[in-house]
Order: C-alpha cells, then sequence, then structure tokens
C-alpha cells in the first residue's frame, strides 16, 4: 500500500499555509510517495511554480487542484451580510479540460463572488465546469461535515447525491483527524472531526462512495508547526502567548503512509483510494506555443488583398506553414501582407523611397523571420496602440531593450533610433533559431500610459486584457521584526537584530576542503545565522532570541501578499479565463476593480500569453512640460525627435559635467568622467551610458585616454577596426560580440546570439561548443589561432559586462534630449523637474541647488503670475506653481486662474478678497499669504497678523471685508438704486509696520506650505561654516551610526543646523532632560541630552538657534566585560561633546585665509574689484594671495599686513563669481 496527500496548501495559500513547493516535493520523495496535489485557498497562484518543481521529481506526479468556497445555495454575486457563509470544497483536475475548468471556477469566483477576500462560486458554476474533475468533499468546513456535526444526516445525504449526480465516480469523500499534541491546547477541532468521520463512513455505506483519508496540511515537517504557528499570528495580528486566539493542531504537516495508516487503521481503504485518485490524473501540459491577439485589418485594404498577397508572397511563403508543417491559414497571411505594406511605407517615410542595398536586405530579411516566427499580429499591435498614443499627444519613448535593434519597428514607428545607423541587431531581439516571444518594453509619459491601457482594454475587450499579479515575499530583516513582535520582543532588541542583517551580500570565511576560503553570501537570514552577526546571537543569546531567530529564519521567503506589476499587461485572442486563472485588484488610479494574471510574469509566456510593459518614463513628461514652459515663453513649438544630433553648446554641457536633472548622467562620479572624457558625438554618450556601472566601469579610465589620444587605439586584427572604431577598439556592447563572431569565424545570426546569451549567463557548456566553432571558422578565414585564443578570452572575461548596446542607444537619445533642453533653454527645463518632482523633496533640493549654481532664480508663488505648475516668467526665472502649495486645492487654483484668466490681473489685496471672496476662505488665504503669494502687492506678510482700527488682526478685517463686499455686490444687483458709492463697505487700511519681520518664522511657514525655503534659508548665510567645518549633513548622521555599528568602529563628527524644535522634560525619578531636533539641508536629526550633558549644553537649545556641534559615535552605554563575554552588544549613538554658536565658528577655528590668483588675471579692472572687495569684508582674519606665473612657473606667497577679512557667505561668494580659488587655514 502507499498514500497521497490530496488536501495540500503551499505558501500561496497566502499568510496561512508555510510549506515552500520545493521541500513538499522533496518530503514526498522521500517518503515514496507516488503523487502529490496542491490545493491552496481558491486560487492557482501556485500552480506554475508546483509545475516546474515537479520536472525535478519525475518520481512524483503532480496534481492540480484547489480548495474553493462555495456559496450555501444562492447565487455568489450576492454580497450583503445575509449571503457572507460559504462551505469548502477540493476540485482536482483529471486532464487538461479539467484544469480549464478548474480555472473557469476559480476565476468566476475571484471576478463575480469575491466578498470579504474570499473568491466564492455557487454550486450551479460547480455543476456547469464538473467535467474533467475529481472532487473530494474537503475538512470539516465543508458542506457535508457541517450537516453531520450538526445532526443534519438528511441534509448530509442530500449534499453527497447531488455531488455524486454532477461528479460521478469522481466524487469522494473526505475524513481527516488532527489530535493536537500541544499540551493544554483545546481538542474541540479533532472532536468535530470524530463526529465528522463517524458520519462519513455512515452515509459513504449507505450512498455507496468511495472515501479518501487526508491531511489538512499546511507545512512540510512536524517541526515545523511551532514556526507556522508563528505565521498565524501575524495573520491574525495576535501575541504568541495570547491564550484565546486562534490556533493550529500543529498536525497539519506531510504525514508519511504510517503516519496516516495510524490514524485510520480500521479503514486503510481511505489510504488506497488516494491511489485510486492519483490514477485517474492524467498526464497534461498547460503550456502553450504563443497565442496572439487577432489584429482586425482595414477594410479598404482587405478589399485589395490578393494584389498585396501576390506582391509580399516571397515573404509569406516563409512562414505559410508552422515549425510543424500545419498551414497557419488565410488570416496569418493576410497579417503578413499588412506588415509589409505598413513596414514598406513607412520605411520610404524613414528612408526615401530609393533604400540602400543594406537597408532593403536588413528588412526584408526582418520581416521574413517575423513571419516565418508567426509574429506579424505581436508587431501590428503595437504599432497600432503607439499610433493611438501619438496621435492623443502621449510621448512614446524612442526605444526600449532589444527591440530596438529592429529595423521593421523602427519603420512602423514603433521605435525612433535607426538600428541600421548605430549597429543594432535584429537578432539580439528575435533570434531566428529560437522560438522566442517577442519583448518591446515601451515607456510612455507618466500622465499618458494610463490612457494607453484604456484604449487597448476599448479595442480588444475588458475580457481580453489582464494586468500582472506580483508576490511579495517575507524578507529577512521583516521576519525578524514580525516574530519578534508576535513574541513581545522589545522594539530596541528587534532593531537590533534587524540591523545585524546587511543591506548587501557579504563576504564571509568558511572552511572548504581544510582550507579557509573568503566567499560573497546573499543577506538572506539562512547565511547571517551561519556566517554573520547573528550567529553569534544564535549561538549565545538568551532563549527568546534565539527563539526568534529560528523561527523568523524558517518564515523568510514566504508569500506575504500579492500585488500588481505596474507596467505589465496580458493581451489574449480571447476571454483570458480560457487560458490562465484571474483574480481582480482595485485600479490605484481609478479605485476600479480590474483582472489580474493569478501566474506571474516570470511565467505568463510560457502558457501562451502576450505579455507587454507598459512603463511610465517620468523623462518623458518633463520633456513634454518643458515643451509647452518653451511654448509659453516664446511661442516655439518643436519636434524633440529632430533637434540635432551634433549641437556644439549640448556637448559642452556634457564636457563641463552640468548633467543634473540630465537623464541618466546626473551621478557625481558620472560627471566628472565626462569632464575627463569631454565628449563630442552621440557614440561618446552611448558609450558612457553602457560602461558606467559595476563592472564595465573598470574599462573607462582605457577609453577616456583613448579618446584623448594619450593612449594608443589597438586592434588584436585589423579586420575589427569597422567595428570596434566607435568605441576606440574597447569591446563596450553585446552587439559588438555578435557582429565579430560573425566577421571573424562566420557564426550565423542566431549562432552569434546564443553566444551573447551564454557569455551573459555563463552558461559553460553552450560556451565550450561555441568556442570549438570560433577557432574552427576563424582559422578557417585566415585569422591566427593564438589570437583568436586571445580574442576568445577578453570575451569571456568581459561579455558578461558588455550592455545591450539598443538600450543604450535609445536611452542617450533621450538623455540627449534633455541634455540639449537644458543647454537652450535652462530655466524651462527646471522648471519642468520641479513640476514632475514635486513630492521628491531630495530630488527638488537638487534642481534648486543647480538653479542657483546656473543663476536661475526660483520665485515664490505669485497670485497674479503663477500658474498650477511652474512657470518661466518674461525675465527667464522661475515661479513656483500655486498648485504646489500644500493644503491648497485644485479648486481654489483653478478658480483663481480661471478669474484671472476673465477678468484681468489683481490690482491689489483688496481687489483679491473683493473677486475672490467665497471661494477663497481663510485657510487658504493664509495658505496664499505666508507662501509669499501677495509679497508684489508690497504689504508686508507681518502686517496681515497686526491689529488693524477694529482691533482684530488685518486678516480678519479684510476677509470680513471681502464678504461684506461680495454681499453688497449681489444686493445692488437687484437694488432698484443700482450701485450708491456712498453705501459700498469701505477698504480696511493696511496697519502701519511695527518691529522687524521675523524671518526665521516667515520661513517656517513658508516651508510648511511649500516644502521648501523658497525666498531664503536660514543657513544661507553659514555657507562657509558649513562646507569648510562639518564632517557629515545632519540628514546623513543616522545612516554614519549605522555604518559605525555595523563596522563596531568609533567616530568623531561634526554638524551644523538650526533648531526647529526643542522640548524639556522630567524623567520618571524627577530628573530633567530634554529633546532638541536640528535640521540643515540635507534633513533633520533629533538631539536627547541627559543628566550633567543637558546641564551644560541646554542654553544653545533655543528655537531657531543656528549651532555648531561636535560629537563622537561610539557605544550607546557602557557593558560590563561579563556581558560582552555573554555576546551582549550596545547600539550605537551619536554623544555631543561641544556645542558652540554657529556664528561665532570662523573667529574660533580660522586662524588664515588664502587666496589664489594667477598674473593672467591682473587686469586694472580685477585689482580694483579686488581691493574693493576686501575693504567690504574687512574683519579679523589674516589674509595672504598666492600669485602664481604660469609661463614662469612662479608661485609667490604675500602675506598682508594691511588687510584683514571677516570669512562670510557674502565674501565667499564674490570670491567664486570672480573665479577667485581660496583655502582656510585652522587652528
Amino acid at each position: 500500500m502507499s498514500f497521497v496527500h490530496l488536501h495540500v496548501h503551499t505558501q500561496y495559500s497566502i499568510l496561512d499555509g508555510q510549506s515552500a513547493i520545493g521541500d513538499l516535493f522533496a518530503r514526498a520523495k522521500e517518503l515514496e510517495m507516488p503523487a502529490i496535489a496542491i490545493t491552496d485557498h481558491g486560487n492557482m497562484y501556485g500552480v506554475k511554480e508546483f509545475l516546474k518543481v515537479a520536472k525535478n521529481f519525475p518520481e512524483v506526479k503532480p496534481i492540480i487542484g484547489c480548495e474553493i468556497y462555495v456559496t450555501r445555495h444562492y447565487d455568489h454575486k450576492l454580497k450583503d451580510k445575509d449571503h457572507r457563509g460559504y462551505y469548502h470544497l477540493i476540485l482536482l483536475a483529471k486532464d487538461y479540460n479539467g484544469y480549464k475548468n478548474l480555472m473557469k471556477i476559480v476565476s468566476t469566483g475571484h471576478i463575480e463572488g469575491k466578498y470579504y477576500e474570499k473568491p466564492r462560486v455557487s454550486h450551479e458554476i460547480v455543476e456547469k465546469y464538473a467535467e474533467g474533475l475529481v472532487c473530494c468533499s474537503a475538512c470539516i468546513a465543508g458542506e457535508i461535515p457541517r450537516a453531520i456535526i450538526a445532526g443534519d444526516m438528511e441534509g448530509a445525504e442530500k449534499a453527497i447525491m447531488w455531488h455524486k449526480k454532477v461528479f460521478g465516480d469522481d466524487f469522494y469523500l473526505e475524513v481527516q483527524l488532527h489530535k493536537t499534541e500541544i499540551p493544554g491546547q483545546s481538542q474541540e477541532v479533532y472532536e468535530r472531526q470524530l463526529v465528522a468521520n463517524e458520519g462519513i463512513f455512515e452515509l459513504a455505506a449507505k450512498t455507496g462512495t468511495k472515501v479518501v483519508a487526508t491531511n489538512d496540511v499546511h507545512f512540510v515537517r512536524k517541526d515545523d508547526g511551532p514556526a507556522h504557528d508563528r505565521l498565524i499570528c501575524l495573520t491574525t495580528n495576535t501575541y504568541v502567548d495570547e491564550p484565546d486566539r486562534m490556533r493550529y493542531t500543529q498536525q497539519e504537516y506531510l504525514k508519511s503512509e504510517e503516519e496516516m495508516l495510524d490514524l485510520f487503521y480500521k479503514h486503510p481503504e481511505t489510504l488506497s483510494n488516494t491511489l485510486e485518485v492519483a490514477e485517474k490524473i492524467q498526464s497534461y501540459k498547460i503550456d502553450k506555443d504563443p497565442i496572439l491577439p487577432k489584429f482586425d485589418l482595414p477594410e479598404e485594404f482587405l478589399a485589395e488583398i490578393d494584389t498585396y498577397l501576390e506582391k509580399y508572397k516571397h515573404i509569406i511563403d516563409e512562414g505559410r506553414c508552422d515549425k510543424n508543417g500545419n498551414e497557419r491559414g488565410e488570416e496569418f497571411c493576410n497579417s503578413v501582407a499588412y506588415l509589409c505594406h505598413l513596414t514598406y511605407k513607412g520605411a520610404a517615410w524613414r528612408y526615401g523611397e530609393q533604400m540602400t542595398d543594406e537597408q532593403a536586405e536588413r528588412i526584408e530579411f526582418e520581416l521574413k523571420t517575423i513571419c516565418k516566427m508567426g509574429f506579424p499580429d505581436y508587431f501590428l499591435i503595437v504599432q497600432d496602440f503607439i499610433a493611438a498614443a501619438r496621435s492623443e499627444g502621449i510621448s512614446v519613448g524612442p526605444g526600449r531593450g532589444s527591440a530596438a535593434g529592429s529595423a521593421v519597428a523602427y519603420c512602423l514607428k514603433i521605435t525612433n533610433i535607426d538600428p541600421i545607423k548605430y549597429d543594432l541587431l535584429f537578432e539580439r531581439f528575435l533570434n531566428p533559431d529560437r522560438i522566442n516571444m517577442p519583448d518591446v518594453d515601451i515607456d510612455f509619459d507618466d500622465d499618458g500610459r494610463y490612457r494607453v491601457f484604456q484604449y487597448i482594454e476599448e479595442k480588444y475587450g475588458k475580457d481580453h486584457i489582464s494586468h500582472v499579479i506580483t508576490y511579495g515575499t517575507m524578507a529577512a530583516k521583516s521576519a525578524i521584526k514580525d516574530v519578534a513582535r508576535v513574541s513581545r520582543m522589545s522594539i530596541e532588541e528587534s532593531n537590533r537584530l534587524t540591523k545585524m542583517v546587511p543591506d548587501r551580500p557579504f563576504e564571509a570565511t568558511v572552511v572548504e576542503d581544510g582550507k579557509k576560503v573568503t566567499k560573497e553570501f546573499k543577506p538572506k537570514l539562512s547565511n547571517c545565522l551561519k556566517y554573520g552577526e547573528l550567529k553569534d546571537e544564535v549561538e549565545n543569546g538568551n532563549e527568546q532570541t534565539k527563539e526568534v531567530l529560528n523561527y523568523a529564519g524558517k518564515l523568510e521567503g514566504c508569500i506575504r501578499q500579492t500585488g500588481v506589476h505596474a507596467c505589465a499587461m496580458i493581451i489574449g485572442r480571447g476571454n483570458l479565463t480560457e487560458y490562465i486563472p484571474i483574480s481582480i485588484a482595485n485600479d490605484k488610479l481609478t479605485g476600479e476593480e480590474v483582472w489580474v494574471s493569478q501566474y506571474d510574469g516570470h511565467y505568463i509566456e510560457e502558457v501562451g500569453m502576450l505579455k507587454m510593459d507598459f512603463l511610465g518614463l517620468r523623462t518623458l513628461s518633463i520633456i513634454k512640460e518643458c515643451q509647452a514652459n518653451i511654448k509659453k515663453r516664446f511661442g516655439i513649438e518643436f519636434d524633440i525627435e529632430k533637434i540635432p544630433i551634433d549641437d556644439k553648446e549640448t556637448y559642452e554641457l556634457y564636457s563641463r559635467g552640468d548633467t543634473t536633472s540630465v537623464f541618466q548622467f546626473e551621478s557625481p562620479g558620472m560627471k566628472e568622467w565626462l569632464i575627463k572624457l569631454q565628449p563630442t558625438r552621440f557614440e561618446d554618450l552611448i558609450a558612457m551610458n553602457a560602461l558606467y556601472r559595476p563592472g564595465p566601469m573598470d574599462y573607462i579610465p582605457d577609453f577616456v585616454e583613448r579618446k584623448q589620444g594619450r593612449q594608443p587605439i589597438v586592434y588584436d586584427l585589423p579586420e575589427m577596426e569597422g567595428i570596434l572604431q566607435d568605441t576606440y577598439g574597447i569591446t563596450v556592447y553585446q552587439e559588438q560580440v555578435m557582429l565579430l563572431s560573425r566577421k571573424l569565424a562566420d557564426f550565423t545570426r542566431g549562432q552569434a546570439d546564443t553566444l551573447r546569451k551564454a557569455m551573459g549567463k555563463k552558461l559553460k557548456d553552450v560556451l565550450d561548443g561555441l568556442k570549438g566553432l570560433f577557432i574552427e571558422g576563424g582559422t578557417k578565414n585566415g585569422h591566427p589561432q593564438d589570437m583568436l585564443e586571445k580574442i576568445w578570452a577578453d570575451w569571456e572575461k568581459f561579455a558578461s559586462y558588455a550592455f545591450n548596446k539598443s538600450h543604450a542607444t535609445c536611452y542617450a537619445w533621450v538623455s540627449y534630449q534633455t541634455g540639449w533642453l537644458k543647454a537652450h533653454y535652462p530655466a524651462e527645463f527646471q522648471a519642468a523637474n520641479l513640476t514632475k518632482n514635486l513630492s521628491n523633496m531630495d530630488e527638488i533640493k537638487k534642481i534648486m541647488d543647480d538653479c542657483k549654481k546656473n543663476g536661475i532664480k526660483v520665485l515664490n508663488p505669485d497670485i497674479n503670475e503663477s500658474e498650477s505648475k511652474f512657470t518661466v516668467n518674461k525675465q527667464g526665472e522661475i515661479r513656483f506653481g500655486l498648485g504646489g502649495i500644500k493644503g491648497f486645492g485644485d479648486n481654489i487654483v483653478r478658480a483663481i486662474l480661471a478669474e484671472r484668466e476673465e477678468n484681468g490681473l489683481f490690482e491689489d489685496i483688496y481687489d483679491f478678497v473683493e473677486r475672490m471672496s467665497g471661494v477663497v476662505n481663510r485657510k487658504a488665504f493664509e495658505s496664499l499669504l505666508h507662501a509669499g503669494a501677495f509679497d508684489s502687492f508690497g504689504i508686508c506678510r507681518k502686517q496681515f497678523t497686526l491689529a488693524s482700527k477694529s482691533g482684530d488682526p488685518f486678516i480678519d478685517t479684510l476677509l470680513k471685508y471681502g464678504e461684506l463686499y461680495k454681499k453688497d455686490s449681489m444686493e445692488s444687483s437687484v437694488s432698484l438704486f443700482g450701485e450708491v458709492e456712498e453705501l459700498k463697505p469701505e477698504r480696511p487700511e493696511v496697519p502701519p509696520m511695527v518691529g522687524e519681520d521675523e524671518i526665521l518664522e516667515r520661513l517656517q511657514l513658508e516651508k510648511e506650505l511649500v516644502g521648501m525655503y523658497l525666498s531664503s534659508h536660514p543657513l544661507d548665510q553659514y555657507a562657509f561654516e558649513l562646507e569648510n567645518f562639518t564632517t557629515c549633513p545632519v540628514g546623513e548622521l543616522d545612516a554614519l551610526v549605522s555604518d559605525c555599528e555595523s563596522k563596531k568602529a568609533k567616530t568623531k563628527a561634526s554638524i551644523a543646523g538650526f533648531i526647529t524644535a526643542t522640548q524639556q522634560m522630567t524623567t520618571k525619578t524627577g530628573r530633567p532632560w530634554s529633546k532638541t531636533v536640528i535640521e540643515d539641508y540635507s534633513g533633520s536629526y533629533e538631539i536627547a541630552l541627559f543628566g550633567k550633558d543637558h546641564e551644560n549644553f541646554m542654553s544653545y537649545m533655543k528655537l531657531h538657534s543656528a549651532i555648531f556641534i561636535e560629537g563622537e559615535i561610539e557605544e550607546k552605554y557602557y557593558l560590563k566585560p561579563e556581558d560582552k563575554a555573554q555576546g551582549k552588544t550596545s547600539p550605537y549613538a551619536f554623544k555631543v561633546k561641544k556645542i558652540m554658536l554657529l556664528g561665532n565658528v570662523t573667529d574660533t577655528y580660522v586662524k588664515g585665509f588664502a587666496i589664489s590668483i594667477s598674473t593672467p588675471m591682473l587686469t586694472p579692472e580685477f585689482r580694483d574689484s579686488l581691493v574693493k572687495m576686501i575693504k567690504r569684508n574687512k574683519g579679523n582674519v589674516p589674509l595672504t594671495m598666492f600669485l602664481y606665473d604660469p609661463e614662469k612657473k612662479w608661485n609667490i606667497e604675500f602675506l598682508s599686513r594691511k588687510f584683514r577679512v571677516s570669512v562670510t557667505a557674502p565674501f565667499i561668494e564674490e570670491l567664486t563669481k570672480m573665479q577667485i580659488r581660496y583655502s582656510v587655514l585652522k587652528k
């Protein structure tokens, strides 16, 4: 006898099942079981992985199934509190038809019957799709066991007869026994099972129904029970030690045949019946060749179809039959003809009426390959929705990935980069030697991407379209935190353990073959517990720590939730439930329910589905916004795709490293290399885009040296020059390897692509075979074998790093477009960047700094000049948009802009409240006021808070006046006398300014409303001190503390900023302490002071004070040697050692100041300006001047006895403008 588990939940029974599929099969094999089923709760999420893993275990037959939810005899579409109950039912697919019916049932549950996260179906749906399915009555939540437990044997018998009518001999009753062995735990489940089982055996005999024994498997091995128990705590948000929480019996594991026989020794047939079920399951495949949607051809084309079929017969003949010799049919041939028609029409537009031989041959080769591989409709579908997008004003990227290697795609305007011009290869996209689904990833502007989704849905039908599911798993850190939480571990201890998990791969010394070697490990818990810091915690920590880490390790990798892929979309030939199981999710933009595949992106193409990635590229939105800004300011319109590719100003921008906000070239490292490279042509940008990444970055120095002529350009063979000359003899791209293999050794296109793939993935067996072909082909062509060996060795070393030139070229072109815009329209370009990054304050800061560096002013919002977005005024200054003010509704923005458009600009503050009263309430008015939108009216913001003649704050008086004016206007419109000047409300006088403007308070309010300081920054006057005396930005101090803690290393740190919040408190023992928030340009940090530190430093902690702090990052508290011996560690913290006012730092630490001047600078005008500037900044710091003569190489030092200077931000700014370098001599 043997036994098969027919009721098994994998981890795809999310947060309920813990079983990893690989572990299930391994255990089934170990137990010599001939088959195993997958029956997750209401879904088929894990089916593809289940079948994939099954291939590694040929001894174990996979059985596809599901534990579905069946309503209690009511329509599954009813969703209210009276129709919430359901039964469980096990369904197993006998054959492919059964699999399709199972998909229908499961999909219907999700699409029509999902309620409180349970995808329910009615009995009618079960009956409709019963063919090809084996049915089991499920656990005690099933209809039949429930009736028996309730004492309704008649109802149970009636249910059995219904299921027998529907499924015949493929219906089985199911028995389970889960007697918990956990001391003190309730035996209620076991007792209910005993009652159910007794009734089941009785009714089985009466109705002639066979019974199968199952175990409700939720984890693999018995000792996984406690870990699964923690998983249930996470699901139910309870603690492990809560007495009344939900508990499993911990008997829900993959039991052996012997264990199952012990449970059902009186009924051994229940075990043998599981074998009968397994034998009913046929071997079938669910993977399919591509099932492409059908593209409807235009009637006018079909009217002349015979002409086109004859014209393109030589291409159609290449694919008239599939790989098995079957005719593809009339519709296929028509689609090929239409594809050819559109391609050659596009080719005439791209290349002119007379193509070169190279162009004509390339297009014909591609069309024949597309036809042979059966993908004409794919290209027609893609070109159609891209054309539709462009017609709607949606920006479409020039291409992405290997699709840019297709000349057909270029002619169809799918891509915008000429692959022939840039040596981009079609076989990198479609290899004629292997059938692979085309993969066109398309970039759209952020705003337009969703409209493309809508177009496709409308064109092909909602049931033909689906998004793609994603699965979020429990990562190492979250596993620790989750298990720690349900175990009531302190947050501090939980954080301490979590910080021991590295963010990146780490190295550790291990012993292999008796030798110590250093190896790199992924930051998984299994590795951290063996080789990382956590190893010591597991070995020497307290019992709670050991327990938390042990169970976290077992739960790591468990699926935690489902999501929806942000970009991927499936388009089917028919209703998708015919091909894949479907679930639903709420669309983030509309809130409407959308279809989502139950198989994720790894498996969709294997079942024949067409998946496309529609990506939202913010850069396209920025380009589009920039063009709108240019049109608004200058009245100029242009096609960004037609800008000159040899623009001198653009390459100068790249060469000086002025690439903040320039797509893909923004990083500091990239800027440094651009300055060294001095790019002068588009090919340089493509190469840098490909090289600037880990691995190939090592080749950048040689690339730069060769470009600058400081290193000779050499080729291993003269024949290589034509392919490598654009990259100065260095192999940068995968396409170069492919072209060289064809040129040197006569590789076919398919072989060249196989070589590319094998090198990239380090497929040794494939490479060994191809190397022989390469050497053989190369020597046959007369090349020396030793040189061919060297070339191959170089390729093996670099090809795994070599980049896809198609992708690099497309994104270099997008980058060039942004560079061109920045070079010619810098203010409009950065206004667009600000508009599109409003929610990303880190990016906003970078853009603002770049604007400042390039002399572009960013002005406060203005009630008469601001639009909704950032705009550029006539003076070339960027004006903050009204839509960017926080807490300010779009409806109010629209109302202000509409009023301005209709009745002109607002003359003064009175005119504004007269026209906008009733629309702009007090909160909105205050937002406008403190954001600076009324500054142009000449009234200081503080004056609005001062008392008017009535004694009320002027803001209240003003708003009250606006209300009276509005009321009076309405009354006058219906009055017999019309407007009477004497009866109009009187405009209140603006109170005179008292005292000085509170700059810090004004700036703080400004920041709260617009997210940044616009008119100025509280730290601007301390720019010199921040640059020269701080060692760490405030916003990065936390990261530095974490770094020190991970390295167990102390370090000194100096920070500066101004105080935005401070609070004095008392401990439980009555001792005073304080916490203070300090902020600089980068962010904020909270400092807590206790005891002597509080006493010594609290006097500096005054709101809005600018302070300088010297401190040390070290262990937070002292540990005794015996504690350290037990493995205890202290977290690290920043400890304050010294505080002073930021304004005193220069006097305290600057010993001297030096400026450097070269003799060519010494014109009379320069000398005069220099002396005046030094006099303006008179102070106490000694001044030294270094004079350098570049011709004679003299460098003379002069110590000024006459002048001493005050080193301030304005002084440094003046030096910078005069291009004078400086240095500081510190005490």
